[in-house]
């Protein structure tokens, strides 16, 4: 029996929460910021790989721009782990948690390392080379 453990990662993207939502669930974005080839889409269910198939999954639970659920897996796992994205609306941005529970002991390191060096820098970087104005979701008239 492998011994499981649990990564808790938050990371603040300069860019509104739209568009970081679609960075993660639309495969030609996904692509774009480093994780593709991808297979994705944001449907309940649907099932998703990453990098080519080095990650790979299930949509367990969709709240479009609130709360995305995973099964995360890769090659060598003998089950599954899970991946909880929340996003959280913020002034100049979004805020992302990310908890991943069932992480294989001897994979911890490398994933918790992964999320940022693989993951979240890359696709904070893509967004926010981008520009626009992150905060327009606060705008209030006048």
């Amino acid at each position: 029996m492998m011994l499981m453990n649990t990564i808790k990662r938050s990371f603040f993207i300069r860019a509104a929460r739209h568009d970081v939502w679609n960075a993660l669930v639309d495969p030609k974005i996904l692509a774009a910021w480093g994780a593709g080839p991808a297979r994705m889409s944001a449907r309940k269910g649907a099932k998703f790989s990453l990098w080519g198939g080095d990650i790979f999954g299930k949509n367990v639970e969709v709240v479009k721009e609130k709360k995305l659920v995973q099964e995360w897996s890769a090659k060598a796992w003998e089950k599954p782990s899970k991946a909880t994205f929340v996003f959280k609306l913020e002034k100049l941005g979004t805020k992302i948690e990310l908890t991943q529970t069932g992480v294989p002991k001897q994979e911890y390191v490398s994933y918790r390392d992964g999320w940022q060096d693989s993951y979240f820098e890359p696709l904070k970087s893509y967004l926010e080379e981008r520009g626009g104005d992150p905060g327009f979701e606060h705008h209030q008239g006048g």
